[in-house]
């Protein structure tokens, strides 16, 4: 069995977002951190508006966020700081960059002012230097062409250039990564200025379209924790509702991957309804609230704190996101956090010291895949796979399958994922739809499986380098690793069901026309082959030139796809405790390690009551219920869940 590695023994804590705005009473706020407390949270964030403290003279009144500050110190309750320079008021989400020289020297001011008078606070925990950094684009302005031309001229000769074809440079994307991290490094030594060693945290957004414009192993550098906001009326659109706990899943899991060795934290979950603002109109309920929150911590998240605890009163958003109603009494929503908060104060040392229980099965995707597919869109018939997040839905797709098998799989970054070990046995890579694999993975992947991995790849993986250059004519670098030559890709119009090794899997979109060269062919049609697996080495390759993954998810059916991947990896030699019997379409389980004991979350969202089997280390150990709120049960190897909720077993 596998553990993660992580900081030991982080405090896990619970909380909700204070809004502080302009005409708001003192005995108002100071209700809002009682009722933090009372709710057994021990965290809030604030963001600190410099437009709400900045005077026109110039001069700083402070005194609305002092109040704040002073209630959450008679409460109990920490907070993180959140920067928030001066912006236009129908801004939701703050500044990103700074516009020039003279903006960056006013952000420095304001960073100043109110680094120096809040840090006095003994509230003070920490702070947030950007709101959800990330911007999907170019940044506009003065200051970021100077820095740009000064990133460019700085890098050396490039040692790869596509064997001489004409080619993309991706620039623009590549600044772009550069480019957040100079500005939070910035800000994090503005921040230790005036409050030296204090916790720098920051949280990502959008992940499953952003993802390409962050550096994560950059941040460790300078970050404290790691963490990200999960709204699933902005940033869920690949996902259905019933989808939602998945979606947290896999985002919380691309966060634990960008953190590595430091905690992460879940900055932002939604609280509350949105009515016009957000992509779509939803208000959670109370048990996807406990869902959110226990798949965070299932994930080895050190908590999460909602937005948020009051609903504003100005702006865009306007009475929207609370966890509080308009009278201030607790929501269904906050009650269900309550319970959860509850669980965890009473079991502080089993959950800090947690650990999610790898299965060795990670699920790698590149920036370049994200990249690339964003430049090629040309418009015109929309198709899942080849529009923008096809890559990122064909990784979602193997994530979906495995969680339906009750096993945890990792989803990182190809550069966070360690290529320099000696041995990988036990050890598998899902690369699905990955369309860009840049030159220097190309021997790495090689090593990965030579050293005893396994390596599955689907859909157009690898048919482009890095700089969008296509890699299938004559002497493909990664022939050798797979065993075959591409002949050609052909466009299919439906979905078509393709025999692979005996499992009718869903080709979609394209199918690929391979020349084995020391594969086994395991798709076959007379003489012509679609798919091969290939020994290399100590390890193996599959290879499946179709969108299998993203097959399966638009058919809404795993089965085939799941019995395949059991038979492939044989995941269950590596001694996993716990995992479902069989797939469990609609369910979802984390596992994990604290000290003697092992921890399943599991969480229904079939839409009917299940009863649900589980395999198990024999003796089966004692099962203690530590959260059902719906009356779950278990006996023996067996769970009766019903439909939504979530149970939480130790198991001794």
């Amino acid at each position: 069995m596998q553990y993660s590695s992580k900081q030991e023994a982080t405090p896990i804590m619970l909380g909700a977002e204070v809004f502080i705005e302009p005409g708001q009473r003192p005995e108002e706020i100071d209700t809002w951190f009682l009722r933090l407390k009372e709710a057994g949270m021990q965290v809030t964030r604030i963001r600190l508006f410099e437009t709400y403290m900045h005077q026109p003279d110039g001069s700083w009144d402070f005194t609305l966020f002092d109040t704040a500050y002073r209630a959450a110190e008679k409460y109990g309750i920490k907070v993180y700081g959140n920067l928030f320079p001066a912006t236009a008021f129908t801004d939701l989400g703050g500044l990103k960059f700074p516009d020039d020289e003279a903006h960056l020297q006013s952000i420095a001011n304001y960073t100043k002012h109110v680094v120096s008078h809040f840090s006095r606070f003994k509230s003070c925990y920490g702070w947030v230097p950007v709101n959800e950094p990330g911007l999907g684009q170019f940044p506009a302005g003065p200051l970021a062409e100077a820095k740009f031309k000064e990133w460019k001229d700085s890098l050396p000769e490039a040692e790869y250039s596509s064997g001489g074809y004409d080619h993309f440079d991706f620039a623009d994307e590549r600044f772009l990564v550069y480019y957040n991290t100079w500005f939070l490094q910035w800000l994090t030594d503005e921040i230790h200025q005036y409050h030296r060693g204090s916790i720098i945290h920051v949280n990502n957004h959008a992940i499953f379209k952003n993802v390409g414009e962050y550096n994560f192993t950059d941040w460790r550098k300078f970050l404290t924790s790691l963490g990200g906001s999960a709204h699933a009326s902005w940033h869920f659109e690949y996902f259905t509702r019933p989808q939602y706990a998945l979606a947290v899943a896999a985002n919380c899991e691309i966060i634990r991957s960008g953190a590595g060795d430091i905690p992460w934290f879940m900055t932002e979950l939604q609280g509350g309804n949105n009515t016009y603002s957000g992509f779509l109109a939803l208000c959670p309920t109370a048990e996807e609230i406990s869902q959110w929150l226990w798949i965070a911590i299932g994930s080895e998240s050190k908590g999460a704190i909602f937005w948020c605890l009051n609903p504003r009163s100005s702006g865009i958003e306007a009475g929207e996101w609370g966890m509080l109603n308009y009278l201030n009494e607790p929501s269904d929503r906050l009650l269900a956090a309550t319970e959860v908060a509850e669980v965890l104060n009473n079991n502080i040392s089993l959950f800090e010291n947690a650990k999610e229980v790898e299965s060795g099965i990670n699920i790698l995707y590149t920036r370049e895949s994200l990249w690339v597919e964003k430049k090629l869109q040309m418009g015109g018939k929309v198709y899942e796979g080849r529009g923008e997040g096809g890559m990122m839905k064909s990784a979602i797709a193997y994530f979906e399958a495995l969680t339906e098998a009750g096993m945890q799989a990792n989803f990182k970054e190809i550069s966070e994922f360690d290529l320099s070990r000696d041995d990988y046995t036990g050890i598998a890579i899902l690369l699905a739809h990955q369309i860009s694999i840049p030159h220097q993975y190309w021997p790495l992947l090689e090593a990965f499986v030579q050293k005893g991995g396994k390596l599955i790849a689907d859909g157009l993986t690898g048919y482009y380098d890095e700089n969008a250059v296509g890699t299938m004519r004559l002497g493909s670098p990664l022939r050798n690793l797979f065993g075959a030559d591409i002949l050609e890709y052909k466009a299919i119009d439906e979905p078509e069901g393709i025999d692979v090794d005996g499992h009718l899997l869903q080709a979609y979109q394209w199918v690929g026309l391979l020349s084995p060269t020391t594969a086994k062919p395991i798709t076959q049609n007379g003489n012509t082959v679609f798919a091969v697996a290939n020994s290399y080495g100590k390890g193996q390759t599959w290879w499946l030139p179709t969108m299998a993954g993203l097959g399966a998810r638009l058919k809404g059916d795993y089965t085939a796809l799941n019995q395949f991947l059991k038979d492939a990896l044989k995941y269950q030699d590596n001694k996993i405790p716990f995992m479902f019997d069989a797939p469990q379409p609609g369910v979802l389980m984390k596992t994990m390690q604290s000290g003697n004991s092992t921890i399943t979350i599991i969480i229904n969202k079939s839409g009917e009551r299940r009863d649900v089997g589980l395999l198990m280390p024999s003796p089966a150990p004692e099962p203690t219920v530590l959260f059902a709120n719906k009356g779950g049960k278990t006996g023996g190897n067996h769970i009766s869940i019903d439909t939504e909720e979530t149970i939480v077993i130790k198991w001794e």
